[in-house]
């Protein structure tokens, strides 16, 4: 397995050298939630075929060729597959792995066995604070006691420092006051929290925007006082416009790219139906070429997700700033970040 500070080394030089940072890799689209603001659950693509172990460890080592990757396992639910703690080990050889789940079928032992095959780091989704509200929006009664428990069992099973947890919420029409509350939840079991707002392609439907007036600079204040909120401050402060027409210069298909559970590969996850490549049919290079080509000419606006804007930060001036400590320093727990050196105390505005 690379060491942890090669990876980095890798990573840097893959940004250095204008390819994608992020991979978001959809190991699965079948999902036991059925929650509203997502149609994940009852997409046909959840009825395909998925790759096989083998197949994720060529696919792995052949993106490796372009460095090492941030890369988000996802679905789905991804611990849908019995597999999913050979999946990180394989992709971690050469890569950054990470996963994001509801927590339903998260134990202390799977935990266990997640950071030890290398996981760099596990994020939680719970969207309210109040269990019966995230229950009834999730489609899963019983869901929110799941998934507190899961971002324990992360919590406790971690390895290294460098590891991460992260309670992981979608800001939606109605949980913006649930937002302080889920940060406190997140520091309770000494996790992060990050936040992005409800993306309208995933179904369509306006009813889950969150229309509040000035929602980033109540965001950008939250994380002023709230050591535990990972997300980036310039990430936030653009929320605002990202609820009222979108914020324009997507990279997609340059800092970041989509794998489905066919191994086909778009510029971005909401684009999965217009594939530009297979992971296992053209070579690293192409892959390459062929995303940067689609996406000449993106004027899309439509969402502002985490691996849009996040990694969009690493490319401004002062969103990298913000972003190198959460990339560089071995911190994976909020109480190993003392107090005065919170993200938004060293004089540098968004």
């Amino acid at each position: 397995m690379v060491t942890s500070s090669t990876k980095k080394w890798r990573l840097f030089r893959a940004w250095s050298g204008l390819n994608p940072v992020w991979c978001a890799w959809q190991v699965t689209y079948r999902c036991n939630f059925h929650c509203g603001f997502c149609n994940y659950w009852k997409d046909p693509l959840g009825e395909l075929p998925e790759q096989s172990l083998g197949q994720i460890e060529a696919g792995a080592g052949k993106l490796a060729k372009l460095g090492s990757l941030l890369v988000s396992l996802a679905g789905g639910e991804p611990f849908l597959r019995p597999d999913m703690v050979d999946i990180v080990r394989t992709v971690g050889r050469f890569h950054f792995p990470f996963v994001t789940t509801n927590g339903w079928f998260i134990t202390p032992d799977l935990a266990t066995d997640l950071f030890e095959a290398g996981l760099w780091g596990a994020s939680v989704s719970i969207d309210y604070a109040d269990a019966g509200k995230h229950d009834k929006r999730r489609g899963m009664k019983g869901c929110f006691d799941r998934a507190v428990a899961a971002l324990d069992h992360f919590s406790r099973a971690r390895q290294h420092d460098w590891q991460r947890v992260n309670l992981m919420c979608v800001l939606l029409d109605d949980n913006l006051s649930h937002i302080e509350p889920l940060l406190q939840l997140a520091a309770d079991h000494d996790a992060f929290f990050m936040l992005q707002p409800y993306g309208l392609r995933k179904t369509g439907n306006e009813r889950f925007v969150n229309t509040s007036d000035s929602v980033g600079q109540y965001l950008v204040d939250l994380k002023r006082r709230h050591r535990n909120f990972l997300s980036n401050e310039v990430f936030l402060g653009r929320f605002d416009q990202a609820l009222d027409g979108g914020v324009p210069g997507c990279r997609a298909g340059r800092a970041f790219f989509s794998i489905d559970s066919l191994g086909d590969i778009a510029i971005c996850v909401e684009e999965r139906t217009r594939p530009v490549a297979n992971l296992y049919r053209e070579p690293a290079s192409e892959i390459v070429r062929l995303l940067r080509e689609r996406s000449a000419g993106n004027t899309c606006r439509d969402c502002w997700y985490n691996c849009r804007g996040e990694v969009e930060m690493l490319y401004d001036t002062v969103g990298l700033v913000r972003s190198l400590p959460t990339l560089f320093f071995d911190r994976g727990r909020p109480s190993q970040i003392p107090a005065e050196a919170s993200n938004g105390r060293s004089g540098i505005k968004p």
